[in-house]
C-alpha cells in the first residue's frame, strides 16, 4: 500500500480500520476488548496467566458489526469523566448524561427559590402541581412539564427533613427513572435516594387511574427505604405504604392504595395471581388501578436473573392417598440403581434417561412389566426420583429445614430459600423422599407469570443497578428499545481499589488461596467480607477458618441466619470483622464501616419489645442477637431507660389500639393495632416477629417526627408520647454505640477499608 498514490493509500487505510473493527468484534473476550493484566493479591500464589475468556462464536450481522465498532471507538476515545469533573457544565460533556445537562442546571437554579420557602410553602408546592396537572388540555397533559420544578421541591424538602441534599449527578438518575430507563449507578451513590424524585413526581399525577411502586429484592429493604423516606414523602403530603410478607389481605389493600408503595418483587407476583383468581372485585389489592410506574432495585437480579422464574399458585390435587407410599418405594429403586450401568446423566439439562438394562431392572424391582402401565404408571414416580438423585446436591441447590421437617428450595440467582415453593412435575415429592421427610401431596397449577411478564404489564419500567451494562441488549431485547441503561457518573472520584482476578488449576486451592488471605488481611485488623455463590461454599470457608481459630459471621441461605441476614452484613464493616455471605444474602443493606449503630439500636430494642408480645419470642431474639454484637456494653442508666420505654410502649399497644396519626397511617402498611398476646393462635412467631420490628421502626419515626416537631414548633400529637419515649430509648442507644463505631471507622480507614474476596466471578460487571 506504501507504493501506491497516497489517495488509495488513504482508501486503503479506510478499509483497514473497518477489517480491524469487524476482527475486533468477532474476536473481543465477552467481557471487554482490553483484558487487565493479572497480579497477586496479599500473598497468595495463583496462576500468572490471564484467565479465559470466552470468545462469541456465532455469526453477527452486519449491523452487529458497525455497532460493535462503533462502541469499541467510543470507549477508546471516551473523555475521563475525573478529567471532566474539573471543567464548568463537565455534565453536558460525560456521553450518557448530557442529554440531562440543561435540566440538571434548571433545577439548580431554582434551589434558592425553594430555600427561601418556609415549611408551609414548600409543602403546599404538591397540592399547587396537582392542580396545574388537572388543569392541562387532556391532549397535552404531561408530568414533563412539572419536572424541573418537582425535582426542586423535592430535593429542597429531602435537605430539611432527612439532612440529605441530591447531587446534580443524582438528579441525572432521577431524571433518566422518570424517562423509563435503567440508571446503573456504582454502589454506595444513594439509589434509595434517587427514586424519591421520579416517585414524587408520578404521584402529582391522577391517583385513579395510576400508581407508582418501588420493587426492592427483600422485605429488610422495602421496609427500610420506606422507614428512611416516609418523614420526605409525608412533608410533601404524600402516603407511602409498604407490603410484607407477613403483611394482611387489608394491609396489603391499605399499602397499594397509598401514592408510594414499597415492594419485594415476590409480593407484588403473588397479590398480582391473588387478584386474577378472585370472584369479587372488592378483594382485589394490586389490580385496583393500573400499573402505571414502577422502578425495580437490583435490576440485573429480577430483570435479567430471575425474568423467566414462574411464580406459581397451585393447589391441592386429588387422590393422594397412596402417594407418598409410592415416592418412598421409587427413591428406594432410584438408591439401587447404578449411573453409567442403568441410566445415563445429562447435567446440563438436568436430565435422566434408563438405559435398556436399568428399565429391565427397574421391572423387576417395582414387580411390573412396563413402568408405562396405565394401572401403575412408576415412571411418573421414578423418573423425578432420578432426577432427584443425580441432578440436585443438598446444600445447592436446597436445603432441609429440620424444625419443620421440609425441604426448602435454595434460589440458584439469590442463593436464599424460596420459602413457600415448590418444584412441580413430582420432583418435589421425590425430594422429600430422598430426604426421608414427609412427602406432601402434589399441587397442580391455578395461575402463574414470570418477572418478565409482570413488569411488561406496566405503562412505564424503570430500574436502578450496581451493574447493568454488561446485560443492555438483553434488557433492550426483552423489555424494548426504549428501555436503554444509562451510566451515571459517580458524585466524588472512585477510591475503591478494584483488583484483578486470580485463578486456580482447583477448587480446593482457590479455597486455601482465600483462606492464606483472610488471614492476612485479620491480623493486620481489616475487616473481611468473603462472597460465596453456594452454601455448601461457605460452610466450607466456614469450617477452614474455624480451624484456624478466625471468629467469623456466615451468612448463607440457611432459614435460622436468613432471618438474620441485615444484621449480619451490616457488621461486616467492624474493625477485624470476618464475614462469608452468599452471593444475594445482605443484598443492599449498607455496610458502615466500623460499623452501624443505628441498626444494633434497634436490636436492642426488639430485644426488650419482643418478650412482652410472646414469651416465645424471647429466645429467638436472644439467639439472632447475641450481646458480642454490639459495639460496646450500655450503661446502667440508657439499659434502664430502654426497658422502661419499651414496657410502657408495649403496654399501651396491649391495652388499646393506638389512634394513628397521619404520619405513622403513610409509614406503614398496617397502621397500629393491638400487639398480639401468648393467647393469640391466629399468627406464628415469624408474624408475630415481624409485628415487633414494625412497632419498633414506627418508633424511630415518631420520635424524627416529634424531634422535627420541635425543632418547627409544631405540637406533638398527645397519645403518642408511649411510643416516642421509646424512639428517643432507642436514639440515646444509637448515640452511645456511635461513640465507639466511630472511633472504630477511623482505625478500619486507616487501615484500608473493607476488603472483599469474590470467589466466584460473575458473567456481568459485579463480583460475587
Amino acid at each position: 500500500a506504501m507504493r501506491r498514490p497516497a489517495q488509495r493509500r488513504r482508501s486503503v487505510a479506510k478499509m483497514s480500520a473497518v477489517w480491524l473493527a469487524v476482527a475486533v468484534v468477532v474476536t473481543t473476550p465477552i467481557d471487554g476488548f482490553v483484558a487487565p493484566p493479572v497480579r497477586t493479591l496479599g500473598g497468595t500464589k495463583g496462576h500468572g496467566v490471564q484467565p479465559p475468556k470466552k470468545t462469541v462464536a456465532k455469526l453477527i450481522t452486519s449491523n452487529e458489526v458497525f455497532e460493535g465498532a462503533q462502541n469499541f471507538f467510543d470507549k477508546l476515545f471516551e473523555a475521563d469523566p475525573e478529567t471532566l469533573r474539573q471543567q464548568p457544565k463537565w455534565l453536558s460533556k460525560v456521553k450518557g448524561v448530557a442529554k440531562y445537562a440543561d435540566q440538571v442546571a434548571a433545577i439548580e437554579a431554582l434551589g434558592p427559590q425553594m430555600a427561601a420557602l418556609s415549611d408551609a410553602e414548600l409543602s403546599a408546592k404538591t397540592t399547587e402541581f396537582r392542580e396545574r396537572y388537572a388543569a392541562m388540555p387532556p391532549a397535552e397533559k404531561s408530568l414533563d412539564a412539572l419536572l424541573v420544578e418537582a425535582f426542586a421541591v423535592c430535593r429542597e424538602a429531602s435537605r430539611r427533613v432527612l439532612g440529605l441534599y441530591h447531587y446534580d449527578v443524582q438528579l441525572c438518575g432521577g431524571i433518566a427513572l422518570h424517562e423509563g430507563k435503567l440508571a446503573e449507578m456504582a454502589t454506595g451513590e444513594g439509589k434509595t435516594l434517587v427514586a424519591t424524585l421520579p416517585l414524587y413526581l408520578r404521584a402529582l399525577g391522577d391517583r385513579d387511574t395510576s400508581q407508582s411502586h418501588l420493587v426492592t429484592v427483600n422485605d429488610y429493604l422495602a421496609r427500610r427505604d420506606a422507614e428512611t423516606l416516609g418523614p420526605l414523602y409525608e412533608f410533601l403530603g404524600l402516603t407511602v405504604g409498604v407490603v410484607q410478607g407477613s403483611s394482611t389481605t387489608e394491609a396489603r389493600r391499605q399499602a397499594y392504595a397509598c401514592d408510594v408503595t414499597y415492594v419485594t418483587n415476590n409480593e407484588l407476583g403473588f397479590d398480582y395471581l391473588r387478584d386474577h383468581l378472585c370472584y369479587d372485585a372488592a378483594d382485589l389489592t394490586v389490580t385496583k388501578r393500573p400499573l402505571s410506574f414502577a422502578i425495580v432495585d437490583e435490576a440485573d437480579s429480577i430483570l435479567v436473573d430471575e425474568s423467566r422464574t414462574p411464580l406459581i399458585i397451585s393447589s391441592q390435587a386429588d387422590n393422594v392417598a397412596d402417594v407418598a407410599q409410592k415416592y418412598a418405594a421409587a427413591a428406594e429403586v432410584a438408591a439401587f440403581l447404578a449411573k453409567g450401568r442403568d441410566y445415563e446423566v445429562d447435567a446440563k439439562q438436568r436430565r435422566v434417561t434408563l438405559t435398556e438394562e436399568g428399565y429391565r431392572t427397574a421391572c423387576d424391582l417395582f414387580g411390573v412389566t412396563d413402568l408405562y402401565s396405565f394401572d401403575t404408571k412408576w415412571i411418573v414416580y421414578l423418573q423425578p426420583s432420578l432426577n432427584a438423585k443425580e441432578c440436585y446436591v443438598r446444600e445447592r441447590d436446597y436445603i432441609v429445614d429440620k424444625k419443620r421437617s421440609e425441604v426448602v428450595i435454595v434460589d440458584e440467582f439469590t442463593g436464599r430459600v424460596m420459602e413457600g415453593r415448590r418444584w412441580n412435575g413430582g420432583l418435589h415429592q421425590a425430594m422429600e423422599a430422598k430426604e426421608r421427610v414427609e412427602v406432601k401431596p402434589e399441587q397442580v397449577t391455578s395461575a402463574s407469570i414470570t418477572y418478565q411478564s409482570l413488569f411488561k404489564l406496566y405503562g412505564t419500567l424503570a430500574g436502578m443497578t450496581g451493574t447493568a451494562k454488561t446485560e443492555a441488549k438483553e434488557l433492550k431485547d426483552t423489555f424494548g428499545t426504549d428501555f436503554d441503561v444509562v451510566s451515571i457518573p459517580t458524585a466524588k472520584p472512585m477510591r475503591r481499589d478494584d483488583r484483578d482476578d486470580l485463578v486456580y488449576a482447583t477448587k480446593l486451592a482457590k479455597f486455601r488461596a482465600v483462606l492464606r488471605d483472610v488471614l492476612a488481611y485479620h491480623a493486620e485488623g481489616r475487616p473481611v467480607l468473603v462472597g460465596t455463590v453456594t452454601v455448601e461454599d461457605s460452610s466450607l470457608i466456614s469450617e477452614l477458618l474455624d480451624n484456624e481459630g478466625v471468629p467469623h459471621r456466615v451468612l448463607n441461605a440457611k432459614p435460622e441466619v436468613a432471618q438474620r441476614e441485615s444484621e449480619i452484613v451490616a457488621q461486616a464493616g467492624r474493625l477485624g470483622a470476618v464475614t462469608i455471605a452468599t452471593n444475594m444474602a445482605g443484598r443492599g443493606t449498607d455496610i458502615l464501616l466500623g460499623g452501624n449503630a443505628g441498626l444494633f439500636a434497634k436490636i436492642v430494642a426488639r430485644r426488650h419489645v419482643a418478650p412482652l408480645v410472646d414469651a416465645n419470642l424471647g429466645p429467638v431474639v436472644a439467639g439472632a442477637a447475641a450481646e458480642d454484637i454490639y459495639p460496646s456494653k450500655l450503661s446502667a442508666a440508657t439499659a434502664a431507660r430502654v426497658e422502661a420505654a419499651a414496657t410502657s410502649a408495649a403496654a399501651a399497644l396491649l391495652e388499646k389500639p393506638m389512634a394513628p396519626s397521619d404520619f405513622d397511617a403513610q409509614t406503614s402498611s398496617s397502621g397500629w393495632s393491638p400487639l398480639p398476646t401468648d393467647d393469640d393462635d391466629d399468627e406464628d412467631l415469624p408474624t408475630k416477629l415481624a409485628r415487633v420490628d414494625d412497632v419498633v421502626a414506627q418508633a424511630v419515626a415518631a420520635a424524627a417526627r416529634a424531634e422535627y416537631d420541635a425543632r418547627t414548633g409544631q405540637q406533638t400529637t398527645e397519645d403518642r408520647d408511649v411510643v416516642v419515649e421509646l424512639g428517643r430509648a432507642i436514639k440515646d442507644v444509637e448515640d452511645e454505640f456511635a461513640v465507639v463505631v466511630d472511633r472504630e471507622r477511623d482505625e478500619v480507614r486507616a487501615l484500608g477499608g473493607l476488603v472483599v474476596l469474590g470467589t466466584e466471578r460473575h458473567e456481568s460487571r459485579r463480583i460475587d
